[in-house]
């Protein structure tokens, strides 16, 4: 049987070893969170230099306000499509990347380089593509086409560029762990399958897909959290909220209730609930993988 050392001989040594973690959450996570629930029960004037007790009126503000619904609808929209279409499309490229045997290592860098690039490069480069009237993407798409691409103008138009960006900058993630969890994947069973003469298709639906399925979990998680969050560059650089709220997204648009607007405790109020709001999904989410995902394989 072997024995595994214990990285600390003691517990004061033990909690000595995990100060500095406790001292970061304390300071940029848990403090953070008590004072924007805080500020949440006040309304406050000049950034916060004047406050007044309002208790729960900001929540009920929200819960009232027909502006406030239609951002919180197009973005729980938003994030489906976003984690559906990352997890969808990245599935289909990692399996094929994985089954290539020649230059698969210059297609991976070639799958993945949009994750590198900062989002708002990545913003102002698709904003460059995809422009109206300057973007070399619009141009053969209309030439080509009986499209025409007006996102500056459209609200739908400017919901799905966004959308098909948010895809885009994050497939890179998906695909590396993708791949690295189809190569872990024992190779016994591929080729117990190519005997029987299962097909590419099949073999993905039957075999991988249950087998990196922990895997998809994680990257659902992510990509939630991506989706609500990590959007607000693109939106900010390509469309700043409109046309007309088409893509006033709550993260956005609780930015702009606290730095234009100047009403902070309405923003902490929106950015409570869009915290328990993206906690509840995450929580379905891995309940909904104890029941599906195969773990211990």
């Amino acid at each position: 049987m072997s024995t595994q050392t214990k990285p600390y001989d003691s517990i004061p040594q033990a909690a000595v070893l995990l100060l500095p973690t406790a001292v970061v959450l304390v300071a940029f996570l848990y403090y953070p969170g008590l004072e924007t629930f805080r500020l949440s029960l006040y309304e406050t004037l000049f950034l916060g230099q004047q406050t007044n007790w309002v208790g729960l009126g900001n929540f009920a503000e929200l819960a009232t306000s027909s502006a406030y619904h239609n951002s919180f609808l197009i973005t729980v929209l938003f994030a489906a499509i976003v984690v559906v279409g990352t997890l969808s499309l990245s599935l289909v490229i990692s399996y094929m990347l994985f089954h290539v045997e020649v230059g698969s290592s210059t297609y991976l860098v070639a799958a993945i380089w949009p994750y590198a690039l900062p989002p708002a490069v990545a913003a102002i480069l698709l904003n460059f593509l995809l422009h109206p009237n300057l973007g070399i993407f619009t141009h053969y798409l209309e030439l080509l086409t009986p499209f025409t691409l007006d996102w500056f103008n459209s609200g739908p138009q400017a919901f799905g560029v966004v959308a098909v960006v948010a895809i885009w900058k994050q497939l890179g993630y998906n695909i590396i762990f993708l791949v690295a969890a189809l190569n872990n994947v024992p190779e016994s069973l591929r080729e117990t399958a190519r005997i029987d003469g299962v097909g590419h298709l099949r073999l993905l639906y039957k075999v991988y897909i249950p087998l990196v399925s922990p895997t998809l979990v994680f990257l659902a998680v992510m990509n939630t959290i991506y989706s609500f969050f990590s959007t607000f560059p693109l939106v900010d650089l390509m469309t700043s909220g409109g046309p007309s709220d088409a893509t006033n997204f709550l993260i956005f648009k609780l930015y702009r209730d606290a730095f234009e607007f100047s009403s902070l405790g309405l923003a902490s109020a929106e950015s409570v609930v869009l915290f328990v709001l993206v906690a509840i999904l995450m929580y379905g989410q891995i309940r909904l993988s104890d029941e599906y995902a195969q773990y211990g394989v």
